[in-house]
């Protein structure tokens, strides 16, 4: 089942498939640099791709990402819920995430899909706003999201590292 389609990819729900692809992304220090710091060892990364396997109960979710030309997994994007400080979901407002592999980075992948789900975002769901959080170092997405419009909202210092919340408004 697909969920949604660019030029160049298809959204779709995970498959066992997937599995190799996505644990490989999850194993790999520079794609998990700024998105946890450090690679996950291949049990931890089947263990969180078995979530992925979950029937949605929404489709405000991570969708495996198919680069359609080569009918292969380069990632996974989407937007999801945004809670509030208490975890609950904040009404008319939603997550961005785009993780691409490593070696389909430099393509204009990341910036498709943002544009994919922005639309589908603002569009089909109504949203108000969407937002994301960039870890401060990882110039690449800070400019995919400069690209797709998005404002930098905030600058919050944690102990180890220091990220930027990003909002785009409808």
């Amino acid at each position: 089942m697909i969920f949604l389609e660019s030029e160049r990819l298809l959204f779709r729900p995970h498959i066992p498939a997937d599995m190799d692809a996505y644990c490989t992304m999850e194993m790999d220090a520079d794609v998990r640099r700024y998105i946890g710091g450090y690679p996950r060892t291949r049990e931890a990364a089947e263990q969180r791709f078995m979530g992925s396997l979950k029937p949605a109960t929404s489709q405000l979710r991570m969708w495996a990402t198919v680069y359609k030309p080569e009918n292969v997994y380069i990632g996974r994007c989407g937007i999801y819920p945004h809670f509030d400080q208490n975890g609950e979901p904040i009404p008319g407002e939603a997550s961005l995430g785009l993780y691409i592999a490593k070696g389909y980075w430099n393509m204009g992948f990341a910036t498709e899909a943002g544009k994919a789900f922005i639309e589908l975002g603002f569009n089909e769901f109504k949203l108000k706003k969407i937002v994301t959080l960039v870890q401060v170092e990882n110039d690449a997405s800070v400019r995919v999201l400069e690209k797709l419009g998005f404002k930098i909202a905030a600058t919050e210092k944690g102990e180890y590292r220091t990220y930027y919340h990003f909002e785009l408004e409808n």
